[in-house]
């Protein structure tokens, strides 16, 4: 059974600490391991986090704090029609897919994709639609209506 008082590190776990400046036959001695002369090689020598040698440091060259916008952020959300098919609803609007916690409450526009099956009729509003689910949606008697806005 092993007591607090004597436990010890596992074998090779530890290591002794580095003493610098202790004379030249510890191996660190005379200019401590920094070499000779430089800015690195002073007490308080070095350079300050984020210095890149002259270089425009990278918190100078990304944007201030009021962000930006890619070029390729839609400002729409996607709906598959495989899901609108699981809703039956007979019709499909912003509001209806809002109140299920589809898409997100602050979202003004939305895209219905030809991912997964319909095999019932729909009417869908949206803002805009995929060539192919256009085509599904009418396999379907179903009627899709684009709206702006």
């Amino acid at each position: 059974m092993s007591i607090l008082s004597n436990l010890k590190p596992f074998e090779g776990s530890t290591k002794k600490a580095k003493r610098i400046g202790r004379g030249e036959s510890s191996g660190l001695g005379k200019t401590s391991g920094k070499g000779t002369k430089g800015q690195n090689s002073r007490t308080s020598g070095g350079v300050r986090p984020g210095f890149e040698g002259g270089q425009t440091p990278l918190y100078r060259r990304l944007p201030k704090l009021r962000g930006f916008t890619a070029l390729t952020e839609k400002d729409y959300e996607v709906v598959g029609i495989g899901t609108i098919n699981k809703l039956k609803l007979d019709v499909v609007d912003i509001e209806a897919l809002k109140s299920l916690r589809i898409i997100k409450k602050d979202t003004k526009k939305f895209k219905v994709l030809a991912t997964g099956v319909l095999d019932r009729k729909v009417f869908i509003n949206a803002n805009y639609f995929s060539e192919k689910a256009i085509e599904l949606i009418e396999k379907a008697d179903g009627k899709a209506v684009v709206v702006n806005g």
